[in-house]
């Protein structure tokens, strides 16, 4: 009964309402779950850059399914395009660039890899310890007041200056890689 009247109550006040998909969209849901931590796990234990890059790129695809999936398909379009589109490219020219071969190994030492599982523990047990703290009963609430249109206008005048950062700041870390990579005659 809720659910119809708040459907109800967003369908007069002009918000989208998507309806749920069922099982169909929870099969969906786990499928790029297990998408997203398998290749989490092999950017992990992979000692290949590329395949590493590859992993990337298939956990940020299927992190921007899970994105279209909850109907938010403006995160998912920017999550394929900055994300998948601009930064990994990048990252895969830098490889490329840089290394003196596609194929060169990465073999941490002993002492980077505990340091990195004891981040990655830390990192876990803050999540854990957030989502038990969360008050989660105001979740699922439209915001009220926020549309395209002012994301659009507040992109292009209140946060233009970070873009234009981020985008110089890219061109230098290009022109840096380049520097780095040139053959000394």
């Amino acid at each position: 009964m809720l659910q119809a009247e708040l459907t109800q109550v967003l369908g007069q006040a002009g918000v989208p309402v998507i309806e749920s998909g069922g099982a169909m969209e929870a099969i969906m849901f786990y499928v790029f779950a297990g998408v997203v931590l398998l290749c989490g796990l092999g950017i992990c234990i992979s000692g290949n850059i590329v395949r590493m890059s590859v992993g990337l790129f298939g956990a940020l695809g299927a992190i921007a399914a899970l994105y279209f999936l909850l109907a938010a398909n403006f995160l998912g379009v920017i999550q394929l395009i900055v994300y998948v589109g601009g930064t990994l490219v990048l990252l895969i020219f830098g490889i490329m660039l840089t290394s003196k071969s596609p194929w060169v190994r990465f073999n941490p030492k002993r002492i980077e890899v505990i340091l990195g599982a004891g981040v990655c523990v830390l990192l876990l047990g803050s999540l854990i310890v957030m989502i038990r703290r969360t008050e989660w009963s105001g979740i699922g609430q439209p915001a009220h007041g926020a549309s395209m249109l002012t994301l659009g206008h507040s992109l292009l005048s209140t946060y233009l200056v970070p873009f234009e950062a981020a985008s110089v700041l890219l061109l230098v870390v290009m022109i840096g890689a380049a520097y780095l990579a040139r053959q000394e005659r």
